[in-house]
């Protein structure tokens, strides 16, 4: 399994990167999400129980691969015939994460596995764990298909790729970027959704 990384300088939401990591086949691709997908279960399988996978960044589909392989990793796995739930956030006027009443019971007092397609500054998985808990869910696990961090609040980072597949990466405040300070242009914006060429 593979993705791509393109070098240069790129703004966020919340940081200026040196890298933009193209998740777009690992989230819309049917082979691509299975395997990302059977790759990230091998961590919760065996060792903890999933109710929920609260999906970030369009993951949807991947989640819905990954309940499939936890559920079907055999007799020994915790979650072995279970239903797990996979669902998303709705983000309201204020940029925050809130579940509607039909979804809440979902959250509430579940063991929620939290899945992105990418983290570099932890400040969107920070507003996750607090919405989750704010529900009254448990959260059990976060994993991602590229992470710049191992652990979040506590909680290790499950990835498929991270910084020791890309050194390189960085991800800079937007305030203290040496790219902007050297005057480098900005080559694109990026989001879940992909990028804008500026």
């Amino acid at each position: 399994m593979v993705i791509s990384a393109y070098g240069g300088h790129f703004a966020t939401r919340h940081s200026h990167n040196s890298h933009y990591i193209d998740i777009t086949r690992l989230k819309h691709e049917y082979t691509m999400a299975r395997e990302g997908a059977v790759i990230l279960s091998q961590r919760y399988a065996y060792e903890k129980g999933v109710d929920t996978i609260v999906c970030l960044d369009g993951t949807q589909i991947i989640g819905a691969y990954l309940a499939e392989a936890l559920t079907n990793a055999g007799v020994m796995s915790k979650n072995a015939h279970q239903t797990i739930y996979v669902l998303a956030p709705e983000f309201n006027s204020n940029s925050q994460m809130i579940f509607r009443e039909n979804t809440q019971p979902m959250i509430a007092g579940k063991h929620i596995l939290l899945l992105m397609a990418s983290i570099t500054t932890g400040k969107t998985i920070a507003k996750a764990i607090e919405c989750i808990r704010y529900y009254g869910g448990n959260l059990e696990g976060i994993s991602a298909i590229f992470s710049a961090l191992e652990e979040m609040d506590g909680i290790h980072i499950n990835s498929v790729f991270g910084k020791r597949d890309l050194p390189d990466y960085q991800a800079y405040d937007y305030r203290d970027c040496p790219y902007c300070r050297q005057g480098v242009k900005l080559d694109a914006l990026v989001n879940s959704y992909g990028y804008s060429k500026l």
